[in-house]
């Protein structure tokens, strides 16, 4: 398209241009001498009927004299740019001709007249059966007297002044038509620089992308559709260019996570098997063994939930109404061996007795589960989680705060990212696989809802996510 599209639209115009004179000159000047004839000829019979009514009425009613009537046809001719008036009697014999006058005897016959010739016309073109070396526009007007035809009257125009006067027209029509292809030449570039320079821009940049050049850019200074496409391809491999960068993240963050944990198990079962670690400490790197592999399980496991609440179609939700209240306090109950290894004490406040939401309540479990159990990691010693739930316009509000270590500021945006892990976490967090906050987002993102952050480093961390108050709890409170 980018080599073939100006060339396409250049030879439409230069054919529009040539196609424009040949219709001009073909149909225009026809167009024009036929209406210039018609014209003429109707000018032409008026006068001669006025004539034919007039002088030559007089004249075969023996009101007035031939000399008379030849003065005033010879002044009639010269108004009407000198076209020759005659008086013909039917047989073709010239009466008078307002060009010259006829000496006494002079006999001049026109041979083979037939005032029949125009038809249902008043008019007829030709040489005028050879009275003139060149072809003129004859028109016919009956002269009548005591009911009988006498003679007619016949105004003779040049056919080739009728051309000149055409050709002139067709002058015109051709300046006409070069000044319209020189406007529409403002067209062209208008479209050239409008239309066709940003296409080639976005023509260029779609090739570089398809070669997997995401980092080129370019830019369309234009607010109407192009523009418009021009930024959205812009934005589009961006975010290609982004879920590049995310997907190699991805892999080079599984293949660490991965490689650590194996390195590891090999290394001490190396080590038992070639005596490095004496037999009665065998139990003991067991265990260690044992733990990277439960790493390596739980790490496996995100990433198939990660896997199936990314796949196509959307993640798929069982809803249901259930009370939150409840769900809240099976996960503190689960959690009170980790909470007891470190001294914390969880802290339950919740609005009412039992507060109903309508969502996934498996997946919300799952939830309040990694939230609870990040706070546990990074809680210190001898400290408190506070769980909460707020009511507040058909919504729940659920809120899990413990006073750990805190987030610093830069990493609040990047928390909810796969495999991220904050430098400050780094030394806290041994078995985190850094997949439990995205499944978080992805869960309540599912549920069409909100989850924030709020975190002071050195202070503590609070996550808050909303979930739909059950029909049932409105109807109650009605």
């Amino acid at each position: 398209m980018k080599r073939t599209l100006y060339l396409k639209f250049l030879l439409a115009y230069v054919l529009f241009g040539i196609f424009g004179f040949i219709v001009v000159a073909t149909f225009v000047y026809s167009m024009t001498f036929d209406r210039l004839r018609r014209d003429k000829a109707e000018n032409m019979y008026e006068v001669a009927t006025q004539i034919a009514n007039t002088y030559a009425a007089d004249l075969y009613n023996s009101e007035t004299s031939l000399e008379t009537v030849y003065e005033e046809l010879s002044t009639l001719s010269m108004y009407m740019d000198g076209y020759p008036i005659w008086i013909i009697n039917p047989s073709g014999r010239l009466v008078i001709d307002s060009s010259r006058p006829l000496g006494p005897g002079e006999e001049v016959v026109v041979n083979g007249f037939d005032p029949t010739v125009t038809g249902s016309s008043y008019y007829t073109t030709g040489d005028f059966w050879k009275s003139f070396n060149h072809e003129v526009l004859s028109v016919f007007a009956p002269i009548t007297a005591n009911y009988k035809v006498q003679a007619y009257v016949v105004i003779h125009a040049s056919i080739p002044a009728l051309q000149d006067q055409a050709n002139t027209f067709l002058n015109i029509s051709y300046l006409m038509l070069i000044v319209l292809f020189l406007l529409s030449l403002i067209i062209l570039i208008f479209f050239t620089e409008l239309v066709y320079v940003p296409l080639r821009k976005i023509t260029t940049a779609t090739e570089q992308y398809a070669a997997g050049n995401m980092g080129y850019e370019f830019s369309v200074e234009s607010e109407d559709e192009m523009g418009y496409l021009a930024a959205s391809l812009s934005y589009m491999a961006g975010e290609i260019a982004r879920q590049e960068d995310d997907q190699k993240k991805f892999v080079a963050n599984v293949s660490h996570d991965f490689r650590s944990p194996l390195t590891s198990i090999r290394g001490y079962l190396v080590a038992m098997q070639d005596g490095t670690i004496p037999p009665e400490m065998h139990e003991k790197y067991l265990g260690i063994v044992i733990n990277e592999t439960d790493r390596l399980t739980k790490l496996t496991n995100e990433l198939l939930t990660l896997q199936n609440l990314n796949a196509k179609g959307g993640m798929l939700l069982d809803k249901s109404d259930f009370d939150i209240n409840q769900v809240i306090r099976k996960v503190a109950e689960s959690c009170e061996g980790s909470c007891r290894d470190k001294h914390i004490s969880i802290e339950l406040v919740l609005t009412d007795n039992k507060m109903l939401v309508n969502a996934d309540v498996d997946k919300i479990q799952q939830v309040l589960y990694n939230l609870v159990d990040n706070a546990i990691k990074f809680s210190h010693h001898d400290s408190s989680i506070k769980i909460e739930t707020t009511e507040k316009h058909s919504k729940v509000f659920v809120s899990v705060k413990d006073s750990g270590i805190g987030i610093p500021k830069e990493d609040q945006k990047l928390i909810f990212d796969r495999f991220y892990k904050s430098d400050s976490s780094r030394g806290k967090d041994k078995k985190g696989t850094g997949l439990g906050l995205s499944i978080v987002k992805e869960i309540i993102k599912a549920h069409e809802e909100n989850i924030n952050v709020i975190s002071t480093q050195g202070v503590g961390t609070e996550f808050i996510f909303s979930l739909p108050k059950a029909a049932a709890m409105d109807a109650e409170d009605e």
